[in-house]
């Protein structure tokens, strides 16, 4: 066990995806990207030996060489540092409750968390099925039994 390598685990995928558009040609330089993320020439050295580091490095790259760097690229990359100060503003007591509720919902939102509803005022969820029948789509769509008011026996 002595010989395998430690692998310093302080980087986020921000910096991952830095390196991949510096790499890419199309982002910062090395002493920018060290700066900004406040790491040294041995963290990057420690980070390169990191499989998963330098697998998620190279997702980026394949995502931005297949799309190009998109809007929306870069807007994902905006809003996961943009949840560091939606935290931090949920946790400040100085910050209004109204405030603290939109940006909690806000990040239900993001995360894919929230109940979908359809626009009807019936139950939602259930299961929609459809059956192809020679060129006829038949669908059938099959609602959950929803109990109100029910309460479990302890």
């Amino acid at each position: 066990m002595d010989n395998l390598p430690l692998y310093h685990t302080k980087w986020s995928d921000r910096l991952a995806f830095d390196i991949a558009l510096m790499l890419e040609g199309s982002g910062e330089t090395v002493d920018e990207i060290k700066d900004r993320h406040h790491i040294t020439a041995h963290d990057l050295t420690a980070f390169n030996a990191d499989p998963i580091f330098t697998k998620r490095v190279d997702a980026y790259r394949a995502e931005v060489t297949e799309k190009g760097l998109t809007f929306k690229l870069k807007a994902r990359a905006q809003a996961e540092e943009l949840l560091t100060t939606s935290w931090l503003l949920i946790h400040n007591p100085d910050v209004s409750a109204a405030v603290k509720a939109d940006l909690i919902k806000s990040t239900v939102k993001w995360a894919g968390l929230e109940t979908r509803s359809d626009d009807s005022d019936g139950p939602t969820g259930g299961v929609k099925i459809t059956i192809n029948l020679g060129g006829e789509d038949k669908t059938m769509t099959v609602e959950p039994d929803i109990v109100e008011d029910a309460q479990i026996a302890t």
